[in-house]
């Protein structure tokens, strides 16, 4: 999901001239107009430093110490101004599941994990992070390393599974009374133990693929595997989506193997009969040819594979999707209407009619919204490359901590920068003077408060390479939340401020734009 759009700067090898905006200016409390040198704010750039016909300062040694006004009251403290949450990463939100699983989500990388595939090793701006756990329910293990949880919305499915199995029981073993429940109970945990395994397929492909698993859930109408990465070429597509439908094709015989030897009318023969036919009827609709389905992304790599595209693929599978989202909706109720699905035809007016329309609903709305979340994310990954640290990086001023805010604007302006880094005797950057907190301040107030009582500490977490782009960038955001960033060279140089203000409009910007 993106361009450098948005209120940063370019920073890219032309070195194109920064373009007037002006910047944030509280007004005086006395209401006279101020001292546009005085009042200037990082939001008005000037000459750029770099150009040799256009010197400007660049920083305290390129700068006379600024005299220090008399101070006849100490400054007021600021009140520290409440930070901007860095932009939300496109992390993969999982496409919504089908009936007895959902499927695999090839998810963004998760929230502070490593970058994959930059060949690079850490340099400055790019210290080690701690993936932290991505939650989402009761966490039932960790198979393969991989986090397992249980969704609240799984217990209110079981719940129903229950019921309504409950009460096919109560006509085939109406002996049992009460305790069918218990029974009902043990087949809903059992058929929800079989749709993990269907996602510890996927879950075992993508690890074998060197493709990393955020987490599996089970949820609401079925499960789903965030994978974090897509896979690198279509017959590994194919595979990762195959091999789901495959094992609970492999679980149905297993079930109807250990089916033979038991006696039909009793509670295993029945529970063996049930778990049986659900896997067949997850394998039969996950094969089919749309997304979200795994045969949507069977079908996807097929179009992928002839075309060499990945995004036409994408939006071919993703239409089938919808296409088959309507057949549902209009073909459940008519073939359960019918009876070819097994009910009474004469009951066809009643509470099971409604609840066919209601389940051919929320079936073809989840169908729906998968596809279209597909095209979301394909978007997504074709436009995501274009974040760019560099090219979003605002221009920044070194000032000392005891430096006013006045001068420090000034020099700001002088040198067309829209960011201040507080820096120590040696050079070194310490902090990050907020943009909000400079805001704050009122004009009067500005030549006596010094930069330090603005600025945020510098954290590892807020020192970022200008070499990031894309996911990395947004993972190294999301992982650190902050409203600024300070920019680093490989060297250890800095190259400026990134705002993640700046950030988020570039995102929306570029995902706005048509693919």
């Amino acid at each position: 999901m993106d361009v450098s759009g948005g209120s940063g700067q370019p920073r890219s090898g032309n070195d194109e001239p920064a373009r007037p905006q002006s910047g944030p200016t509280a007004p005086a409390a006395d209401g006279t107009q101020p001292d546009p040198a005085a009042a200037a704010t990082p939001g008005t750039p000037g000459p750029d430093p770099r150009d040799p016909q256009h010197p400007a300062p660049d920083g305290p040694a390129a700068q006379p110490p600024a005299p220090q006004p008399p101070t006849p009251e100490p400054p007021a403290p600021q009140p520290p101004a409440p930070e901007a949450p860095a932009p939300e990463p496109p992390v993969h939100e999982p496409e919504h599941p089908e009936p007895g699983r959902g499927p695999h989500v090839p998810a963004h990388h998760a929230a502070g994990g490593e970058p994959h595939g930059t060949g690079r090793g850490r340099g400055p701006g790019r210290p080690p992070q701690r993936k932290p756990e991505p939650g989402g329910g009761l966490l039932m293990g960790r198979p393969f390393g991989v986090p397992v949880y249980v969704a609240p919305s799984w217990f209110l499915v079981a719940a129903l599974i229950t019921w309504v199995f409950g009460g096919q029981l109560d006509r085939v073993l109406p002996e049992l009374g009460a305790a069918r429940y218990l029974v009902s109970l043990f087949f809903a945990v059992a058929f929800y133990a079989s749709v993990l395994v269907h996602e510890l397929a996927h879950t075992v492909a993508a690890l074998r693929f060197k493709l990393p698993v955020r987490r599996i859930q089970l949820q609401f109408f079925g499960g789903v595997s965030e994978i974090e990465k897509e896979a690198e070429t279509p017959g590994r597509e194919f595979v990762l989506a195959f091999v789901g439908p495959l094992l609970s094709l492999v679980l149905s015989g297993v079930f109807y193997l250990a089916l033979l030897p038991v006696e039909p009318g009793t509670v295993p023969g029945v529970l063996l009969a049930g778990l049986m036919i659900s896997n067949l009827i997850v394998a039969a609709f996950n094969l089919l040819p749309g997304l979200p389905l795994d045969g949507g992304r069977m079908l996807r790599a097929v179009v992928w594979k002839i075309t060499g595209k990945p995004m036409h693929g994408t939006v071919a599978a993703a239409w089938v999707g919808r296409a088959l989202a309507v057949s549902v909706l209009i073909g459940l109720p008519l073939l359960t209407q019918s009876g070819a699905l097994g009910s009474d035809a004469v009951d066809n007016v009643g509470m099971d009619t409604v609840m066919d329309a209601l389940l051919a609903a929320i079936l073809a709305a989840i169908i729906w919204t998968g596809a279209g979340n597909s095209l979301r994310m394909a978007r997504l990954r074709e436009h995501l490359p274009e974040l760019r640290a560099r090219a979003l990086t605002r221009r920044a001023v070194p000032v000392p901590a005891d430096t006013p805010l006045s001068e420090a604007l000034r020099r700001a302006n002088a040198s067309g920068a829209r960011a201040l880094v507080v820096v120590d005797s040696e050079g070194g950057p310490v902090s990050l003077v907020r943009e909000a907190a400079i805001v704050g301040v009122p004009e009067h107030r500005r030549p006596w408060v010094p930069v330090s009582t603005l600025a945020q500490d510098l954290t590892d977490g807020m020192r970022v390479s200008a070499e990031l782009s894309g996911e990395e960038l947004l993972d190294a955001l999301r992982a650190n939340p902050a409203s600024e960033y300070l920019v680093v060279e490989e060297t250890g140089a800095i190259y400026g401020v990134l705002s993640a203000a700046d950030v988020e409009r570039a995102f929306v910007k570029a995902m706005a734009r048509p693919s």
